[in-house]
Parts: C-alpha cells; sequence; structure tokens
C-alpha cells in the first residue's frame, strides 16, 4: 500500500518504528499530486519546495526522538486561512494578489504540532456556495466522479483528502462546509462547536456562523487533528475558554444505552431514496451497537434556510465592504476617481454569487428592513437554539442525513440558486445553534458515490460524537473503495 494512502495514526505508527521517514512520506504525497491533480483540481496553490524543507526539519527532529502530534504528516490547508509570506485568495480575483503577514492560529498550532504544509485548497469563492464551482481559479472535480461536484465550499479540502492528495486537511464550516463536502467526497468532517477552535486568521464570511475543523480518512485521525486544533485563543474574541479532552480517548467508547434522536423534520419528502436508504441503515447500525433511537422534534427547521439566507448574507455585507482596493488585493488601474476605483475594483473582483449575497445581506440591513428580515431572522435563530437544547434533554446525540443527494454534475444548479442553496439544509442548523456536528461515510449510491451520516451533539460535546462515530464507523463495515481516477 502506498504511504499517501493511509492514515495519519497509521503513519504515526511506522515513523514511531523507523520504517518510514517524513521525506519519503511527503514525496509520496507529491507523487500522487502529479498523478491526480490535474483532473481533480483540489489545490489553489501547492507549497512543495516549503513541504520538502519542512519534512526535512521533521526528520531532523525525529532522529531526536522529538515526535510531535502531527511529525511529518502532510497537510492541505483550505485557501482562508492567513498562512504569513504565502497567498491567500479565498477563490477570489479580489484576492489574487494577497499575501498576509500573518499566520492564522490553526497554521501556527499545526505547524508547532510538526505538519508538513501541502499547499492551499480550491474552494468557492469567499466561501460562498456548495459546490466549489464558484472559484476564481475554476471548479474541483469530485474524484468518484470527474463530472460531478465535490460540494463546497470547502471542496478542495475534500477532495485532497478523498483523492489521497494529502493525508488530512483543514476547512471551514459557515453552513455546512466541511460535513457536506465530507459526505460526498466520502471522507469524514467535523464541525467544531463555535468557540472551540480559533478562528483569529480565518478570513470571514458570516462571522457567528464561521468555525474552522478538519477533513480526514478515519474517526481515529478526525480526533488526533482535533486534539492540535481545539483551545483557547487570547486574540479571538469568540473564543472559548474551557477545557479541552484527550480526544483520542473517546475512539471506540461504548454506546449502549445512549438515547439517539432521529429529528422527523430530517426525514422528509424529497430525500433522495439511496441516500434515505443509507441513512436507516445507519440507525441499524447504531441500535446494533446498543443505542437507543427515540423519535424527536425539531420543530423551527422549517425556518433554517430563510434565517441563514438572511443572517449569513447580512454579515458577509458588512465583512467584504473591506475590499475597496485602498489596503490589499486587487485595485482596477482605470479609475478616474476615488469612488469610481470603489466600484470597478468590487465590480471586477467578485464573483457573481458573492455580488448576489453582498446585495441580499446590504437590503436586510438597510434602514427600514432591518428589523423586518435581520432582526427577526435573529429571533428565529434563537427558536433554533432552543430546539436543539431541548432535545438534547432527552438525547445524547442526534442522527440525521448529512445531505438530500449524492453529488450532482457540475453546472447542474448553477442557474438555480435556490435548489444549490437546499444543498446544505441539513447542515445549517447547526452553525444557527453554534453546535458540534460530524459527517462520517455510510455507504454508496449503485452509481459509486459516497453517502455521509452526519451526528450532532449539544456544545463542547465532540468527545460524543467522536465516540459514536468511531463506533458506528467500526461496525458499519462500510466497504473500503478508494477513488479510481
Amino acid at each position: 500500500m502506498e504511504l499517501y494512502s493511509l492514515t495519519i495514526h497509521e503513519l504515526q505508527e511506522k515513523i514511531k518504528n523507523g520504517d518510514v521517514s517524513a521525506m519519503q512520506i511527503t514525496e509520496s504525497v507529491f507523487s500522487r499530486i502529479n498523478a491526480v491533480e490535474e483532473r481533480v483540481h483540489s489545490y489553489i496553490r501547492l507549497m512543495k519546495e516549503e513541504a520538502l524543507a519542512a519534512a526535512a526539519k521533521a526528520d531532523e527532529n525525529i532522529k531526536k526522538g522529538d515526535l510531535q502530534p502531527l511529525t511529518g504528516i502532510p497537510v492541505a490547508l483550505k485557501d482562508i486561512v492567513c498562512t504569513k509570506g504565502i497567498t491567500t485568495t479565498c477563490g477570489s480575483h479580489i484576492l489574487h494578489n494577497f499575501v498576509p503577514p500573518y499566520n492564522a492560529t490553526v497554521v501556527e498550532k499545526l505547524s508547532a504540532a510538526g505538519a508538513v504544509f501541502v499547499g492551499k485548497a480550491n474552494m468557492d469563492e469567499f466561501a460562498m456556495g456548495s459546490s466549489t464551482e464558484t472559484s476564481y481559479f475554476g471548479p474541483t472535480h469530485n474524484p468518484w466522479d470527474l463530472e460531478r461536484i465535490p460540494g463546497g465550499s470547502s471542496g478542495g479540502s475534500a477532495t485532497a483528502v478523498a483523492a489521497d492528495e494529502c493525508i488530512a486537511s483543514i476547512g471551514s464550516d459557515t453552513g455546512g462546509s466541511i460535513r457536506q463536502p465530507a459526505a460526498l467526497c466520502g471522507v469524514v468532517g467535523m464541525k467544531p462547536t463555535y468557540g472551540r477552535v480559533s478562528r483569529f486568521g480565518l478570513i470571514a464570511f458570516a462571522s457567528s456562523l464561521d468555525q474552522i475543523g478538519p477533513f480526514t480518512k478515519d474517526v481515529e485521525d478526525c480526533a488526533i487533528m482535533m486534539n492540535v486544533l481545539a483551545g483557547y485563543d487570547p486574540k479571538e474574541s469568540t473564543s472559548v475558554k474551557t477545557e479541552v479532552p484527550d480526544y483520542r480517548r473517546f475512539i471506540g467508547g461504548d454506546i449502549k444505552g445512549w438515547k439517539v434522536g432521529i429529528p422527523k423534520e430530517y426525514f422528509v419528502e424529497g430525500i433522495d431514496p439511496e441516500v434515505a436508504a443509507a441513512v436507516q441503515k445507519a440507525i441499524a447500525v447504531v441500535e446494533k451497537c446498543g443505542g437507543k433511537i427515540v423519535d424527536i422534534t425539531l420543530p423551527h427547521t422549517q425556518y433554517c434556510l430563510a434565517v441563514y439566507y438572511i443572517i449569513a448574507p447580512a454579515e458577509a455585507s458588512s465583512n467584504l465592504a473591506r475590499y475597496d482596493g485602498v489596503k490589499y488585493g486587487l485595485r482596477t488601474a482605470d479609475a478616474r476617481d476615488l469612488m469610481e476605483m470603489y466600484t470597478k475594483t468590487r465590480r471586477q473582483g467578485f464573483g457573481a454569487e458573492v455580488k448576489r449575497r453582498i446585495m441580499i445581506g446590504t437590503y436586510a440591513l438597510s434602514a427600514g428592513y432591518y428589523d423586518a428580515y435581520y432582526g427577526k431572522a435573529s429571533q428565529v435563530r434563537a427558536l433554533i437554539r432552543r430546539d436543539f437544547d431541548e432535545a438534547f434533554q432527552q438525547c445524547d446525540v442526534i442522527l440525521t442525513p448529512t445531505t438530500p443527494t449524492p453529488a450532482f454534475k457540475i453546472g447542474e444548479k448553477t442557474d438555480d440558486p435556490l435548489q444549490m442553496y437546499l444543498s446544505d439544509i441539513f447542515t445549517i442548523s447547526t452553525n444557527l445553534a453554534g453546535i458540534p456536528g460530524i459527517s462520517v461515510p455510510c455507504g454508496f449510491t449503485a452509481a459509486g458515490l459516497p453517502i455521509g451520516v452526519q451526528f450532532l451533539a449539544g456544545h463542547f460535546e465532540e468527545g460524543k460524537l467522536l465516540q459514536i462515530a468511531s463506533t458506528y464507523e467500526k461496525n458499519a463495515a462500510i466497504e473500503k473503495r478508494r477513488p479510481t481516477l
């Protein structure tokens, strides 16, 4: 088996035993990238020179016996986290030449843990999208079927793991942007509790919803990544100062007697029959492992999409006002005065989906409409969070489909924004409530496309998610397939 196809914990064991070096692992990953990247397009920018230097340093540390949690492990970074001295574009023309003067906190943490950075992964522009088709640098292709989307907005991060172009990766999740592509690409993806992982150095889309999290090849790797990423950061105002457990101790834990909530609102007409069947099988596996299935209700679920598409664009409208051609990024060359420079820069720099959301958000925040739209949406958001609080009094975790359908074809929904937005219908509520969620592979369609099941838990209960997800993963016996490419 090739080194690039192994998990973090498998590679850790080989490094510890002296069977492989960090350089061998890194070279193996780049050989895979050379073989498949042209077809998949996981990356906006590769960092081969930096990666080989980091691998050489990792091997020196290994010889000294200095082994950190991710020593020698190749990791991809979504191109939304700032990397000092390395272009960070957010998949947008307006930031095509932006070179941050500092690292995001998660980049610092991963670096301190010994990770080798492979490159900056492709994404929907400013994380606005569900298919990685809105990237200025072109779409990413699902490695299971190159004519299909990988999900979004962290599509490049998901495909990099699924296609073995890295061992693990970092994404961001504002309305499902980790869990949805994880499901469509057949990998594990976690959105932590809001405030669990520092957002310092994450280029903002919607500040009350954004959260950074990992993509991995299995649940144990997810726990390893969360051990590195989680924790309080005084540089980030929404970071929560609460104890971080060793997440690996939850792997393989018993779930006998756990109450697993099944919300009726997530099993409605319109779900693809193969997705529904795979999730029903997942429920049966959980029952077999000792979980007790409990019917629950999340009554305000029907309002989630409407609430999200008021709050997220409103916050985006505010956050993206800073891109004006003055301080950094694109500046149009043919403006006669300051106002024309502003308008031309933004017109040329932003893509259609970003412009659409800025306009929606600006309208929702405008005088005379604020109370009717943003104010009302914020009130309903509180009710959505209350739904989850009440549900978790009846159950330990919640189980749902991650997506309503398998991956659709590239271009299939680009002319129908509402259909595109519905791709995140099962993931949006988690961000509105601020709770953690994880997507785990639960099967394949007849056409060989991956399907994911989602587990949700209360605030700061990532350990519970890892416990049930790892137990499910072990007992579900999902066929171990890899994209053929």
